[in-house]
């Protein structure tokens, strides 16, 4: 059985994965980092100075500790009961353009490989019978 497992794990396409999933993670890493430090203080700052990961509604305040609550990290901790539409807001971004990275990857990948050579077909044998009946219909 361990014997198996070794041949399983060590199979190219189980390492390729492996390595995709990876790399995949570190760069959504990157991404995450990019919308949350890059692309949502500008857009932010672009609807007049909003703080999109701070944006939420409560639903329920907390018995222990009622509102109005500063932020969102304070309204979670007093154990109100709250609906993070900012947060949401973020995930959204960070995933289009997680999207459009990947688009962009598949488009460049795809435009460095070599395109095949079109072989032009000569004509079928059907094609080549019916011109050789119309030439000798022609002939008469």
């Amino acid at each position: 059985m361990i014997r198996e497992f070794k041949e399983f794990a060590m199979r190219g396409n189980v390492v390729d994965m492996a390595v995709g999933i990876i790399i995949g993670l570190a760069f959504g890493a990157i991404v995450s980092s990019f919308v949350a430090d890059i692309m949502m203080p500008v857009i932010g700052l672009a609807v007049g100075g909003m703080d999109f990961s701070n944006q939420f509604v409560v639903l329920k305040q907390s018995a222990a500790v009622p509102g109005p609550y500063a932020s969102l990290k304070v309204a979670k901790d007093a154990g109100a009961v709250i609906l993070s539409y900012g947060v949401f807001i973020n995930t959204i971004v960070n995933f289009l353009i997680v999207a459009f990275a990947l688009f962009l990857v598949v488009k460049a990948m795809n435009a460095t490989r070599r395109p095949q050579p079109v072989v032009a077909a000569g004509p079928s044998n059907e094609e080549v019978l019916l011109t050789q009946i119309r030439d000798l219909l022609a002939r008469r």
